[in-house]
């Protein structure tokens, strides 16, 4: 008995996984194996998104060299379709045949495959064009080329589906009349693309062929299809390229090998879901200004439009450029806020961004399914106010965190405050206080009554911070069920003590002193201090969500993805490094701006920032973005935190930081040796100028660059781009239910203004002030639902290798993979000690992209 290894390894792409049974047949030159369903030896499959499963083939006696396989899916209960990338195949002798498939099997067809002439060259996949084969008697196969190897040369007529190499397309043309030549009577003596057309009679069609192939001294062999009729004088121009309507389903790699030994790699990364003919160029990772020159391009869209009217139908669609630009529209959503994506529906984003099926229907029973527990509690629609704090912990009784638990038990105590704004959703605020703000009229009298301390020295010692809500000052507070609500934009003095511990020692509610605004402090009564720091809270909840997490990931992300779809083609480096970080992102703001902060939105009905007041604070704190804030390691060392001891979000942060430096240093570093390449893709410098336009509405002030003039100026701003999208998303965004589970500690609104006199506060007086129980649990439900990890999350790091194509990239991402795996586990070990683990940061946890 013969035993043959296959490993199957399905795609990451979205619902690239398959429940039908899927069959296999072994080709090899001395015979065959019978047709095998792929089952372990528990007679189970694993046909998964991104799977690697290996089965056993058993044949009575060896099949001798593998010539090919036969791949076969039937359907089960409820059929699917699948996208197997390839298929290795160990024969008992111990060879190993490598098989790449890369394709949908959507049908229950037997689809046959070969290994690749050379190793590690893709192999002539089967191609499904959709075009009727030539009549009979119209193809020829002419082979005039010198076979200086010893490889078997491969011709076949191209009226039989599956053959592969050398394809007659049926353009719709009539071939030339006998006679027509193609002159060329002078030697070439470079490596460039020779362009030649037929000039004895104007009328006629010179290259109406539709491949020519011409190869250079160097023994390059460069082909060309040619799909128009030539009826002038002008000289037509044609790019190096392999029938570029011949991608049967857009996959991630499609590889072909020339005649010459050369192999062309093209990277499509969409979906193709009408009947258009998509154009790729050849993949191997080239900057514009490494193709093309702008006259060239300009040249070539004259042409290109003078001879439309000539071309067949289906080949009749746009430059890749003007088809991005018209896919990924800007659109100004509010004055004052960076730029979105243009779209009306959800219909209107390309496929290519949206949800995939798993992820758009989890996302809806998720909704349903906090909704229902709200309304079968009777909270959802009510406006009465809570009588006992006990009773908010009805709302979710079954959606609880360790940390939420945590909160519930502990969110009264000082310790816990202050924790919050180093390791919270929130540590974006505090900074180290070197002198006290005039308006904040601390004394040491009030902070430090027993003497120990002076003000002074621990600002000289670097012992005290200061949290200043000063963005919200003028913030109009929304109207919640008829009634005001209350926002303030409160001072929060803190003091690091001998133990290490950060602890409130003053709190200023409003940014004005005055004889109604007084400075509270530990030391008043129970219900005076609770209620400054509820008051405290919610400011920080309305200040996170609309600027933290809202303006600096959510819009910030959509500006980098828009920008980059619109201007760089698939095929750039750029595009391979940041492609990962954009999934879903187009798909989950418009979500938000649907759902979230329109008219009728959660946010805008039950948040005291909601409607008008949103707008206003945008604006605010986008005037407060700068470059240095978007960069961790500027920012922490701006506000004065490099040595704040327990602050984990600094830790993590900055790690993470370095790690993804480090790979995009090493991957763009391998594309750019020189600053003047950066300065000549013209593409590159698009990119950024539209950023620089549309995301921060051309304010120099900000510091965000307007263009690139070294290679460490692109590398840190990509670095800056990628931890944004997801380092950066995930520390702001996944806590939100940890601490905001427990309304008391993360009120959204409050329903009373702040006392205006000490010693007027009480447990009755806290309970009217919290939010009603209708705005609490939708609050809840919405915080529940947008922090909620998803199904098909991707991590950090994961599904890059299909991106890059060369040796030294696909190395470098490969050591990204294993630092950030090396940082995840020595997080976990730091937080086994901790009372309070953090987690947020943890590349494990971290999501590739602003996906939720």
């Amino acid at each position: 008995m013969a035993d043959y290894q296959v490993t199957v390894s399905t795609s990451y792409l979205d619902d690239a996984g398959t429940c039908d049974h899927v069959f296999i047949k072994l080709v090899g030159k001395d015979g065959e194996s019978k047709r095998t369903r792929l089952m372990d030896s528990k007679g189970e499959s694993s046909f998964t998104r991104g799977a690697v499963s290996t089965f056993t083939v058993s044949c009575p006696v060896s099949i001798g060299k593998l010539v090919r396989i036969e791949l076969e899916k039937q359907p089960s209960q409820n059929p699917d379709k699948w996208f197997p990338t390839k298929v290795e195949v160990k024969s008992p002798e111990g060879d190993t045949f490598k098989l790449l498939i890369c394709q949908w099997i959507t049908d229950s067809e037997v689809y046959r495959f070969r290994e690749g002439i050379e190793p590690g060259k893709p192999p002539f996949q089967k191609l499904d064009t959709g075009i009727p084969p030539p009549e009979e008697g119209t193809s020829n196969f002419p082979s005039d080329r010198r076979q200086t190897d010893s490889k078997v040369p491969r011709f076949i007529e191209g009226t039989e589906p599956g053959k592969q190499p050398f394809q007659k397309l049926d353009t719709g043309i009539r071939p030339p009349e006998e006679g027509i030549s193609f002159p060329s009577d002078r030697r070439q003596t470079d490596r460039k693309v020779p362009r030649f057309r037929e000039g004895t009679e104007p009328d006629k069609q010179p290259i109406r062929k539709p491949d020519i192939g011409f190869s250079s001294p160097a023994g390059d062999t460069y082909n060309f299809s040619i799909y128009c009729h030539n009826t002038d004088s002008e000289v037509s121009r044609f790019r190096e390229g392999t029938e570029p309507d011949k991608q049967p389903i857009r996959n991630p790699d499609i590889g072909f090998s020339s005649p010459g030994g050369d192999t062309y790699n093209f990277y499509i990364y969409c979906r193709n879901t009408d009947s258009e003919v998509p154009r790729f160029r050849e993949g191997t990772d080239k900057m514009i200004f490494q193709q093309k020159s702008v006259e060239f391009e300009e040249t070539r869209m004259a042409t290109f439009e003078a001879q439309s009217a000539y071309f067949p139908k289906w080949f009749r669609t746009l430059p890749d450029r003007n088809q991005r630009e018209r896919d990924y529209r800007w659109h100004e959503h509010a004055k004052g806020i960076p730029h979105c994506m243009k779209a009306e529906d959800l219909s209107d984003l390309p496929s290519e961004v949206q949800f995939s099926f798993i992820k758009d229907a989890e996302f809806k029973l998720t909704a349903v399914a906090g909704l229902a527990e709200l309304y079968l509690n009777g909270l959802a629609d009510s406006r009465e106010n809570w009588l006992d704090i006990d009773d908010i912990k009805g709302v979710f009784r079954s959606k609880r965190t360790d940390i939420s638990d945590y909160v519930q038990e502990h969110w009264k105590e000082d310790v816990l405050f202050a924790y919050q704004f180093l390791n919270g959703v929130n540590p974006m605020l505090i900074r180290r206080c070197s002198a006290l703000p005039d308006n904040f009229p601390v004394t040491d009298d009030m902070v430090f009554p027993s003497g120990q301390f002076s003000l002074e020295n621990e600002m000289e010692n670097g012992n005290i911070f200061l949290c200043d809500y000063k963005r919200l000052e003028g913030v109009k507070a929304n109207t919640i069920h008829g009634k005001q609500q209350y926002l303030m934009a409160p001072l929060v003095l803190l003091h690091k003590t001998p133990d290490d511990e950060l602890m409130p020692v003053a709190i200023q509610l409003k940014q004005t002193p005055a004889e109604d605004n007084p400075i509270f402090l530990p030391t008043d009564s129970e219900y005076d201090w609770l209620t400054a720091k509820i008051f405290v809270r919610s400011a920080d909840f309305n200040e996170h969500q609309v600027n933290v997490h809202l303006l600096r990931t959510h819009l910030l992300a959509e500006v980098f993805a828009v920008s980059l779809l619109r201007n760089v083609p698939r095929t750039h480096p750029l595009y391979k490094v940041l492609a990962a970080h954009t999934r879903y992102t187009l798909h989950i703001n418009f979500l938000a701006r649907d759902r979230l902060i329109s008219e009728t939105g959660v946010f805008t009905k039950f948040a005291a920032t909601g409607g008008e007041g949103m707008v206003t604070m945008m604006q605010k704190s986008l005037s407060s973005v700068t470059y240095t804030s978007l960069c961790i390691p500027d920012d922490i060392a701006e506000r004065g935190l490099e040595d704040v001891p327990n602050f984990y979000y600094r830790d993590d942060g900055l790690k993470l930081w370095d790690i993804i430096h480090r790979f995009v240093q090493g991957v763009l570093g391998f594309y750019y040796k020189h600053d003047d390449e950066v300065q000549e893709d013209d593409e590159l410098q698009r990119w950024i100028g539209d950023i620089f336009e549309h995301g921060f509405l051309s304010q120099e002030g900000t510091g965000i660059p307007q263009s690139f003039t070294t290679v460490a100026e692109l590398v840190k701003f990509v670095t800056m781009v990628i931890f944004t999208c997801s380092a950066q998303h995930s520390a702001v965004n996944t806590g939100q239910y940890d601490y905001g589970g427990w309304m008391p500690n993360t009120p959204t609104s409050l329903q009373l203004p702040p006392p205006t006199k000490k010693g007027t506060t009480s447990e009755a007086t806290m309970l009217h002030t919290l939010p009603d129980m209708g705005t609490t649990a939708n609050a809840m439900a919405s915080i529940w639902l947008l922090s909620k990890p998803s199904f098909d999350f991707v991590g950090l790091g994961e599904s890059l290798e299909d991106h890059h194509s060369h040796e030294i990239p696909s190395s470098h991402v490969t050591a990204f993979q294993g630092e950030l795996q090396a940082l995840s586990a020595r997080i976990k070990i730091r937080n086994k000690s901790l009372e309070v683990p953090y987690t947020y940061m943890d590349p494990a946890v971290v999501e590739n992209s602003v996906a939720i």
